[in-house]
């Protein structure tokens, strides 16, 4: 079972780290913004480098987005991102749009992108233009998460998780396997 605390902590330090420059974030900023102390952050993770290295992650979300067989990637990749996004109220990859700023911080936090999210999906696809295709894959799945981080409650947020997957997941399949 998932830590509530530590979840928030999570939450709170990858909105604080892709929103602001690594100096300007401070643990007790985190802390308040999770609901909890600044001791329970440096029992869980050490401190604010640490943090920042946890917050920067992408292994848990190319994990579950690759969490099939590649005749089935593009369905189960959408369906993945969406009920995530419902079940957690968050996105597993929008983060990484607020790290397009300047800084070392921002740049790690994109480059952990690319080395976890957009090569791990490049490495399961053949071809030439693997690293191209996978480039768009992940185009594609940031500008899903998007709009539904955008209009909560729009025609997206409202429908349901098999419509979007069969209308969403054939473009993104083409990708994978054209």
């Amino acid at each position: 079972m998932t830590d509530p605390g530590r979840t928030a902590i999570l939450r709170a330090a990858r909105k604080a780290f892709a929103r602001e420059t690594y100096d300007a974030v401070t643990l007790r900023g985190v802390a308040a913004d999770a609901g909890v102390s600044a001791a329970l952050i440096v029992k869980y993770f050490g401190g604010k480098e640490a943090l920042f290295e946890r917050a920067a992650d992408f292994t848990e979300a190319a994990q579950l987005l690759l969490g099939a067989p590649n005749e089935r990637l593009g369905e189960h990749a959408v369906r993945t991102l969406v009920q995530y996004r419902r079940d957690n109220d968050q996105d597993l990859l929008v983060r990484v749009v607020f790290a397009a700023g300047k800084g070392d911080d921002r740049a790690l936090i994109r480059e952990h992108f690319r080395d976890q999210v957009t090569r791990a999906f490049a490495a399961r696809l053949t071809g030439p233009d693997a690293q191209l295709r996978a480039a768009l894959i992940t185009a594609q799945l940031l500008g899903l998460g998007a709009a539904l981080a955008i209009d909560r409650a729009g025609a997206i947020a409202a429908a349901d998780v098999a419509e979007v997957v069969g209308l969403y997941a054939p473009g993104l399949q083409a990708l994978i396997t054209p």
